[in-house]
């Protein structure tokens, strides 16, 4: 894997400024929906545990690491094979914190996320909202980038359906995890 997707040098990326895009979302609940994963099932959104982690990013570069031209100087647009990296660095300590499943989800469809899985090792599954059902149920904040819409990263903690905390802007993503980790246990159920 080129080593620019695994760790890229935050200080030359833009970061995202808070445009209160996403200050709806705290307390809404899931939209009644049912998403393919790489679990190879579907997810029906109204049936996630007590606690739930979605972290949501706009595309996970290819293998090649061959990325949108400009990708670098979209803020908050890189980062998202980090983000996920980190996400399964501290899976086990999510899962020990409360987090009774936890999803990546983003645009891209399922055959592409399953090989973005298998290949960065994650223990968890994507979701995929190709169709940005998800995306416009909760009025999420996109962007475009090599003539795709895409989904700004947010991540949501969820608890029995409803969404009880929303991070956003979110950078450097490769601290996103963390900062959910602590977020749960300093609010155990």
């Amino acid at each position: 894997m080129p080593q620019n997707l695994v760790s890229p040098d935050w200080s030359n990326i833009p970061p995202p400024h808070d445009d209160g895009a996403a200050a709806h979302l705290i307390g809404m609940s899931l939209p009644p929906l049912s998403l393919p994963s790489t679990a190879g099932d579907t997810v029906n959104l109204m049936q996630l545990p007590r606690t739930t982690v979605i972290y949501i990013y706009p595309m996970t570069g290819p293998a090649d690491g061959a990325l949108p031209d400009g990708w670098d100087q979209i803020p908050g647009a890189r980062g998202c094979t980090p983000q996920s990296c980190a996400f399964r660095d501290h899976y086990d300590d999510l899962r020990n914190a409360g987090a009774e499943r936890v999803f990546g989800l983003s645009t891209q469809d399922t055959a592409y996320q399953t090989e973005a899985a298998a290949r960065l090792h994650l223990p968890f599954p994507l979701l995929s909202d190709e169709k940005l059902a998800f995306a416009d149920a909760l009025r999420l904040p996109r962007f475009d980038a090599g003539g795709k819409t895409l989904i700004k990263r947010v991540t949501l903690i969820i608890r029995a359906t409803r969404i009880a905390q929303v991070f956003y802007p979110i950078f450097p993503p490769d601290r996103n995890a963390a900062d959910v980790l602590q977020w749960l246990k300093d609010n155990r159920i």
